[in-house]
């Protein structure tokens, strides 16, 4: 159902400034730019980070994982015949990806896009 984590991601409130921050402080290197999102490579590492804009609270952990498919189709079909718990199934111009819950209300992704 799924061939890797394709990336983590967090929440930043500012993708501009945090964009440069991780760039500049931490080293990482910009891979991929989508609208309000940011792709960073970690190293020699093949799991990336993602920064994607939003609302941040301090409360509650707003990290989370995405986990990468070749047929998002069938895994959101998989997923729902199983009854958990998932968003809709989304088309961007670059990803297709829906959230999903774990039992505890975690969340977690699905993505696909065409790897080049």
């Amino acid at each position: 159902m799924f061939e890797r984590i394709d990336t983590f991601c967090m929440r930043v409130t500012d993708i501009e400034k945090s964009s440069q921050w991780y760039e500049e402080s931490l080293g990482l290197q910009v891979i991929f730019k989508g609208k309000g999102y940011r792709v960073l490579s970690v190293g020699s590492g093949h799991v990336p980070l993602t920064i994607e804009e939003g609302e941040t609270n301090s409360s509650s952990n707003q990290s989370y994982p995405i986990l990468y498919s070749k047929d998002i189709e069938r895994t959101y079909i998989k997923l729902k015949d199983q009854n958990v718990r998932t968003s809709d199934l989304h088309h961007d111009e670059d990803n297709h990806y829906f959230d999903f819950f774990d039992p505890d209300n975690n969340k977690l992704q699905v993505c696909f896009f065409n790897e080049s």
